[in-house]
């Protein structure tokens, strides 16, 4: 089966070294040029909970390199998954299919809408704590499931499962969904916890745990997405929201969110469909989330002083 991994920054990479160095044929494609020539010139080298490696894959700033792939990973931010998926639906062979995995709420939505719903797998994956040192190289301070399942939801099935063993081959841990869409509000209730937390403060997400102050809004945010998720009737396996986001925080102290190395990076993030999306989803069900909109307006604040992504 060939891969392409749509968006090789800090969790694509960790996807596509781990795969390609377990011998699957994988394309990694990313408009970061130093990154992609990097990979090309050395290999890519992931280090961390995974163990260090330096894998050899393709490498490419044009999509249209990587086809005709049987298997799509979309690891890009949520602003660039548009994209993503149109390049996708140009290089996928007849029966190819597409795994999408993004921070936030929407972007499977996207995906699937240009690529179709019947080709279209739900990703979640967190708890890694990835970032890219240098190009070329890739660290994760965690190594936890990735939980996969249909758009459709409905049944495992047949095509789920080889994906899963693909994942597997690569010595990921997999688990697979009937209900996919409730892993994504598990995942988004985290990120709302500690994504805007972590980028006003500059703290690690084991920082924000251990300080009270920047716990205490890390919380509130975290119960306001969860009764938002509660109120739309989703499925969360969750009783109580703060235990569950502190636990969480215990597993990968070290890492710092993807928004908080954008801002450290000067660029804007995906505040929008993670914060963000708590006050825009809570309103279409009568539930107020008045400290995310707090978080967001001082992120978008902050960003109003960044060159344009």
């Amino acid at each position: 089966m060939r891969i392409a991994i749509i968006g090789t920054g800090a969790m694509g990479s960790v996807y596509a070294g781990l795969l390609a160095d377990a011998g699957l044929d994988v394309c990694a494609v990313d408009l970061w040029d130093e990154h992609i020539d990097a990979i090309k010139r050395e290999g890519l080298r992931v280090s961390g909970a995974s163990g260090e490696r330096v894998a050899k894959l393709k490498a490419t700033t044009n999509a249209r390199d990587a086809g005709p792939v049987d298997l799509a990973i979309i690891a890009t931010k949520a602003s660039g998954v548009e994209a993503a998926a149109k390049n996708v639906r140009e290089i996928l062979s007849p029966d190819g299919i597409v795994l999408t995995i993004q921070n936030g709420l929407g972007s499977a939505e996207r995906v699937a809408a240009i690529v179709g719903e019947d080709k279209t797998l739900i990703g979640v994956v967190g708890g890694f704590g990835a970032s890219i040192p240098a190009p070329g190289h890739v660290h994760h301070n965690g190594w936890e499931f990735v939980r996969l399942g249909e758009y459709g939801g409905g049944e495992i099935t047949p095509r789920l499962k080889r994906v899963a063993d693909l994942w597997k081959q690569g010595g990921f841990r997999v688990l697979l969904f009937e209900d996919i869409h409730q892993l994504v509000w598990e995942k988004f209730i985290c990120n709302v916890a500690f994504s805007g937390t972590c980028t006003l403060t500059g703290l690690t997400i084991g920082e924000v745990a251990a300080n009270p102050d920047a716990f205490k809004i890390a919380a509130a945010c975290a119960t306001e997405a969860y009764a938002v998720a509660k109120a739309k009737k989703i499925a969360v396996d969750i009783t109580d929201p703060v235990a569950y986001v502190r636990a969480f925080s215990e597993k990968i102290p070290g890492a710092r969110p993807s928004m908080l190395l954008d801002h450290l990076a000067k660029r804007r993030s995906e505040i929008d469909v993670i914060n963000g999306a708590v006050p825009r989803v809570g309103a279409e069900v009568g539930v107020p989330a008045p400290v995310n909109e707090t978080v967001v307006a001082l992120v978008r604040a902050r960003e109003s002083a960044f060159p344009s992504n």
